[in-house]
């Protein structure tokens, strides 16, 4: 019996060590003022090999799609959609039932164009969920918080 609590124990506790694998995309971001009340926010994903990330414009049934999920600040205002910058790939991938999806690799820049209410300092804010893949396996999706002083 006792054998039997240890290894169960041992399998539950490689079962979530597994889980809790960190994410390899690292994240940065930066604001850069393009007149007195427009700034571009850049938030960067750097992926290293042979890891990949997915572009926000992707068809339903897939790999989870990257997200941006701004907090509401009544100083500004999102101008447009967010952009994306980078060697977006397109291919038909197996492991999704030979579903056509679009990845970044390397490096991507995602750009926000905010407008601040007057001349004001303030904050840009939020959460990103992604989902990062190898030809191999994914991890879980992941929240990846964000906060770009505006000034």
């Amino acid at each position: 019996m006792k054998k039997k609590l240890t290894t169960l124990f041992a399998l539950a506790f490689i079962a979530i060590s597994s889980f809790a694998q960190q994410s390899p995309v690292k994240w940065t971001s930066k604001a850069v003022k393009e007149n007195a009340n427009t700034y571009k926010v850049i938030i960067t994903a750097t992926v290293p090999a042979p890891w990949h990330i997915y572009s926000q414009y992707m068809k339903d049934g897939g790999p989870v799609p990257t997200t941006f999920d701004f907090t509401k600040n009544p100083l500004m205002t999102l101008q447009g959609k967010t952009a994306e910058k980078g060697d977006l790939k397109t291919v038909r991938d197996k492991n999704f039932d030979n579903m056509e999806v679009k990845y970044y690799s390397g490096k991507v820049d995602f750009i926000q164009v905010v407008k601040v209410k007057g001349n004001i300092k303030t904050n840009v804010s939020g959460k990103i969920n992604f989902m990062v893949c190898n030809d191999h396996e994914c991890l879980p999706p992941s929240d990846q918080s964000f906060s770009v002083k505006l000034q």
